[in-house]
């Protein structure tokens, strides 16, 4: 299955707080906010949701290609995912531009405060599914705001089954911009925080998202995810991890898992448990690519959890 991964491309820059945010929040004083935490690290990291994306999905098999644009500083980013067995012919670098940017802080309840910049990353829309022939499934996660657009149309368009996952972009996307990214998709992802302002925005119930999508995916972190379909709702837990390290790219490494169900023609279900195996080993590193795994062990883990067997080889 050709698989293409559209999303961010970025370096990350996670630093942690020995304290925790809400402590520093004063209810009476929201309207007019001068924080500054100071960190007790620094890490820079490759990153970007669609480089984390397609990173585990190469650790769990597939050949995925990754879609976006890059900066001038991306030529090592480029060596690094090529080795790892990831597909980077369709990413662009942009002269002039940085590669896009995010900046993370994260306290010790695991409550993050970040900001993104773009970078190259607006020059996304000069990319196109109309050049990149025989694609079997997409997922279109947070990128530029247009290009996203221009992706969903493109793919309703020309037959392309496609995941819609708007993520941080839920809050800077309008509400009629969400409900065009919605309409067509194959399945629509987001965290249980993120769904909520989708749903305000847009003003569309469960039932409204699901009179095209075939399954509404909400994660909720260690609770798990929720699979809504036509005929219902089912729980899926996370897996307890061998230890907590850092949240960021947990989502990432989620979808990834999620994907490569899908790749399988497994269920929603199958496809949420691998998700939220993938999930946890991000959770135990630092950073969306610090963790790795091969297939059989991958497995192990899985029926060790659920009780239930996945297929031999990846």
């Amino acid at each position: 299955m050709k698989i293409v991964i559209t999303g961010s491309i970025a370096y990350d820059y996670l630093m942690s707080f020995p304290g925790r945010f809400t402590e520093h929040l004063l209810p009476d004083h929201l309207e007019k906010v001068s924080l500054s935490f100071l960190v007790d690290s620094m890490d820079k990291r490759r990153g970007g949701c669609a480089p984390n994306i397609a990173y585990t999905l190469a650790l769990l098999g597939e050949t995925p290609f990754l879609m976006g644009t890059a900066g001038e500083d991306f030529g090592e980013y480029r060596q690094w995912l090529q080795a790892a067995g990831v597909d980077t012919s369709l990413v662009k670098e942009v002269p002039g531009k940085f590669t896009a940017s995010f900046f993370c802080s994260t306290d010790r309840d695991n409550n993050q405060i970040a900001s993104f910049y773009t970078g190259a990353m607006a020059n996304a829309g000069e990319l196109s599914f109309r050049l990149v022939p025989d694609v079997d499934l997409t997922i279109i996660s947070p990128n530029d705001p247009g290009a996203m657009l221009q992706y969903a149309d493109e793919c309703r368009t020309l037959g392309i089954q496609y995941i819609f996952d708007p993520g941080q972009q839920c809050a800077r996307m309008s509400g009629e911009e969400l409900a065009d990214g919605l309409a067509g998709a194959a399945i629509v992802i987001s965290n249980d925080y993120e769904f909520e302002i989708l749903r305000q925005k847009t003003g569309l119930s469960e039932a409204a998202l699901l009179r095209d999508a075939r399954a509404l995916v909400v994660t909720r972190g260690e609770q798990g995810s929720t699979i809504v379909t036509r005929d219902g709702r089912h729980d899926v837990p996370s897996v307890p991890p061998h230890r907590i390290v850092d949240p960021t790219g947990v989502g990432d490494a989620f979808r990834a898992g999620f994907l490569k169900g899908m790749a399988l023609g497994a269920s929603l279900e199958v496809a949420a448990r691998m998700g939220s195996v993938a999930g946890t080993y991000a959770l135990e590193h630092l950073g969306g690519q610090s963790h790795a795994f091969r297939w059989d062990e991958f497995r192990r883990r899985y029926e060790r959890h659920f009780g239930a067997t996945l297929p031999a080889a990846g």
